[in-house]
């Protein structure tokens, strides 16, 4: 992680934009009900940035989609919570006529999804893309749209001109998220949601995004939700982490923390298995096992079978997450032994260093 790649803690204010409450999602399946997401609760801060990351089919992109209401027709929301709120005002997403969900979900919150290549019609000029999704959303000045989405396009780091003249073929790969970042910012959203925004993209492309990201949240101040596996994306652009197994948040920390204080057992699991550019080299650990079933999943800690520390407990009751620091949230029986057996590692490590 570079030192000073963030923005601050100065440019979050108190007020909470989003409050999501023992969120349940599941989908439909032959054999039962996918427990996909599972009593996620957290809030996200206007001007703060929080992570999602965790393996594949852990509930991330099921919890985004959830968030705006976009899940498929085999998917339901079992129960919780989800409040936005903007100038005082507090509206409960899952209660939303379709009117207001429509209102809602590009002029208050957008989604940016994983693919650019797929966002766009091929045989439609970008512009005409554009202006599509104002007049849907009841935009009626086609200049003020024109005006708008230019002046975007310029954050971005694009061609203006070009880039809303052309087909979606004729743009890179990097080009085309970048237009897809700059549509989803076309009516001032508050809220962003970027699920895997670098996928697929070369190591430059990628580079090159996240210097786009981090100028415009600088610039427009919204916030973001940043689903992904990408644990570098991550570190760099965000305040904020929560980690995600089986559906379930297991340890929600500031970003130093998550990296370099983690307190749950998968967390550093996660992290042991990243290759590290810079500092000293290391063995790369995999997590042993697999995930679990979500139909049937274990009982107690979902994690226990695939744990170092699992003990007795473990296998009977599933943790909550519990306050363990400033910010610090972790949903584990056995925090306090990760602790003090990374801290004689850590230890362990430095004196071979000396």
């Amino acid at each position: 992680m570079q030192s000073g790649s963030r923005l601050g803690s100065d440019h979050i204010r108190d007020e909470t934009t989003l409050a999501v409450r023992d969120l349940w999602v599941t989908y439909q399946a032959r054999r039962g009900a996918v427990k996909a997401v599972r009593g996620v609760s957290f809030d996200i801060r206007l001007g703060e940035t929080i992570a999602f990351i965790g393996e594949s089919g852990c509930g991330k992109t099921t919890l985004g989609l959830a968030l705006i209401r976009l899940l498929p027709k085999t998917a339901t929301i079992a129960r919780g919570g989800v409040t936005y709120a903007r100038n005082g005002v507090d509206a409960d997403v899952l209660a939303m006529d379709p009117n207001a969900l429509r209102e809602f979900r590009w002029k208050e919150c957008a989604m940016i999804f994983q693919g650019a290549q797929n966002a766009f019609n091929p045989v439609l000029r970008i512009r005409d893309q554009v202006w599509d999704t104002a007049r849907a959303h009841g935009e009626s000045d086609s200049q003020r749209i024109r005006t708008r989405m230019l002046e975007l396009f310029r954050l971005v780091s694009l061609d203006p001109e070009r880039a809303m003249n052309a087909y979606p073929h004729e743009l890179s790969g990097g080009m085309r998220q970048r237009v897809l970042l700059a549509l989803g910012l076309l009516l001032d959203p508050q809220l962003i949601i970027l699920d895997e925004p670098t996928t697929a993209l070369d190591i430059l492309t990628q580079r090159s995004v996240i210097e786009v990201l981090r100028n415009l949240r600088q610039q427009l101040d919204f916030s973001l939700i940043l689903i992904s596996h990408d644990l570098s994306l991550a570190a760099e652009l965000t305040d904020r982490v929560g980690t995600m197994y089986a559906g379930a948040l297991v340890e929600v920390a500031d970003v130093m923390d998550t990296y370099y204080r983690p307190y749950h057992p998968y967390t550093i699991g996660l992290i042991r298995a990243v290759p590290t550019l810079s500092g000293a080299r290391r063995d790369l650990i995999s997590i042993p096992g697999s995930p679990p079933d979500l139909i049937e999943p274990p009982t107690g800690c979902s994690f226990h079978p695939r744990c170092p520390y699992a003990t007795a407990p473990c296998d009977k009751a599933q943790p909550g997450l519990e306050t363990v620091g400033l910010n610090h949230q972790v949903a584990c029986w056995n925090w306090q032994t990760v602790i003090a057996d990374q801290g004689a590692r850590l230890a362990t490590e430095a004196a071979r260093r000396d």
